[in-house]
């Protein structure tokens, strides 16, 4: 592929994109809520055991009700997640990822529409985003779109 200047104005264009992006108010609350948990020792801490608990997790699932400490992993994984999910910290952080992606699927819209309006980009869950087909595309037919 020979470097043209529709190229070059591309590259251009992305990364001052790019700047833009790594410069904006989401990822500056992303970058400080990422700050917050993780220069939290004790909180750092929480995640690796959640993390480690969630190896025991998968190990067991591959049993699943058959192994012998199923109830106790089980149990043990709910407490700890929703430990984890009302720390303050932890929730604020969760937002921000959200806010972030909600950033990118945004772009990647615009981005896509720009090349053509056919081009399909997958953004964000379909559970959280507003949409005007009811249960979704992807429902069988039962879809309510024009698509």
């Amino acid at each position: 592929m020979l470097m043209t200047d529709e190229w070059l104005t591309i590259i251009e264009h992305a990364e001052e994109l790019t700047k833009i992006i790594a410069t904006s108010e989401v990822v500056e609350q992303y970058n400080k809520a990422h700050t917050a948990v993780y220069s939290n020792e004790d909180l750092v801490q929480e995640i690796k055991v959640f993390a480690a608990l969630k190896e025991r997790y998968e190990e067991v699932q591959r049993f699943g009700r058959y192994h012998p400490d199923y109830n106790i992993v089980m149990k043990d994984i709910r407490i700890k997640k929703r430990a984890l999910d009302m720390n303050e910290q932890v929730a604020a952080l969760r937002l921000a990822e959200n806010d972030v992606q909600y950033l990118f699927d945004e772009i990647g819209s615009i981005v896509a529409n720009s090349v053509s309006e056919s081009v399909k980009v997958p953004a964000g869950s379909a559970f959280f985003t507003d949409s005007s087909c009811g249960s979704g595309c992807g429902s069988g037919g039962s879809c309510s779109c024009s698509a």
